[in-house]
């Protein structure tokens, strides 16, 4: 599965879907500290160009010929911590929308913060995602679900060429944890502390943490205790001697990033290097449960091909008879994905959908017909 990743940062979604299998065969970042970063850990070529200039990258990005593009559009403007308003960076999530319609990979995975989700430049990537045949999967996930000891909310766009939309949401909602990850669920007893302390954007949050629940989220800044710190009726114990700020490699940690991951730059570059990653296992999550979707879809494909000539063999249909029943089974697909062994409850949610209800008698009768023919082929 050639991949690249564009925004690459330090690699973060690099390192993660990497780790799940994905062949990574080059990075394109802008900011020459994070590349430099990025080329200390990886092997594939990383591109320095400003993908604003979406001709430049585009050219690029031909010769490569990628199967997968991932990224995530610098989200500044989007962000909690920023002024909440869009600006010159929230245009580069169209550069990505229109580099994904350029090139037309079989699938994209596009991330930013929770908030994006509802911005005017995300809406006009959706209508350019829509409009080139991409089925999307949308959702927030929070990373203290999905393996990391951090509640970090995230939006991901997945998106799937020629495909129904959804399909990779059952995936990313099966697996995930019930409970929290805290530091002690990833860390055991390898901590060398209980409560520590993280710089509140405001005195109105509370500072010192307990290692027995998710960390906040690792933000670009890193600040010590000051002095002077009033304390927070919420905080996890009174602040002592022992209560100090994380480390830059326990931040690093937190953010999932294996322990010999090289750094390089100064403080403030790398502390800002590390709160602009995604969490390797999110992204390692998320590539799971799209390689899932994907084998998912090539087994059904496969099942598809041997249900036509199951109708010929044993039912005696023309071949065009065989095809009119499969493509039934597609359209059905369409309105509510088909999973390889779907269980009784298929037809009901079918007919649930808008799309079903708005056909006419004989195309619903000759729908049922099709997938009730299907699911018996799947269980012969």
């Amino acid at each position: 599965m050639r991949t690249i990743d564009l925004f690459a940062g330090c690699g973060g979604l690099s390192k993660g879907f990497q780790n799940a299998g994905f062949d990574i065969v080059a990075a394109f970042e802008y900011w020459d500290v994070a590349a430099n970063c990025y080329e200390k850990n990886f092997s594939h070529p990383v591109f320095r160009i400003d993908l604003s200039d979406t001709n430049k990258a585009i050219s690029i990005i031909k010769e490569l010929s990628p199967q997968t593009i991932i990224g995530g559009p610098p989200c500044q403007d989007f962000s909690h911590a920023g002024k909440r308003i869009e600006a010159m960076r929230a245009g580069l999530t169209e550069s990505f929308a229109k580099i994904i319609e350029s090139i037309k990979p079989k699938y994209f995975v596009m991330e930013n913060v929770d908030r994006a989700e509802s911005s005017a430049a995300f809406a006009r990537a959706n209508t350019i995602f829509k409009k080139t045949g991409y089925g999307l999967t949308k959702i927030v996930l929070d990373a203290c679900h999905c393996g990391v000891p951090q509640k970090r909310k995230r939006f991901f766009c997945i998106g799937m060429l020629g495909q129904p939309d959804d399909l990779v949401r059952p995936y990313l909602l099966s697996e995930q944890s019930e409970n929290e990850t805290t530091l002690y669920d990833y860390f055991g007893d390898a901590l060398d502390f209980q409560f520590y302390y993280r710089h509140p954007r405001n005195y109105n949050r509370r500072a010192i943490f307990s290692i027995h629940e998710p960390a906040p989220t690792m933000r670009g800044m890193n600040r010590p205790v000051p002095k002077g710190y009033p304390g927070h009726p919420n905080d996890a114990c009174p602040l002592n001697d022992s209560v100090r700020a994380l480390s830059t490699l326990e931040r690093a940690l937190i953010q999932t990033f294996p322990p010999d991951f090289i750094w390089c730059g100064n403080k403030t570059d790398t502390e800002q290097m590390i709160g602009n990653a995604v969490p390797v296992k999110l992204a390692e999550y998320v590539a799971r449960a799209l390689l899932c979707t994907i084998s998912t879809c090539s087994e059904l494909e496969n099942n598809r091909d041997d249900f036509k000539s199951w109708l010929i063999r044993e039912h005696n249909y023309s071949e065009r008879t065989a095809n009119d029943i499969v493509s039934r089974v597609r359209r059905a697909d369409k309105m509510f994905h088909l999973e390889s062994q779907p269980n009784f409850l298929y037809l009901y949610q079918l007919q649930q959908t808008n799309e079903y209800a708005n056909l006419s008698t004989s195309v619903r009768s000759q729908i049922k017909r099709a997938t009730s023919l299907y699911f018996d082929f799947l269980q012969r």
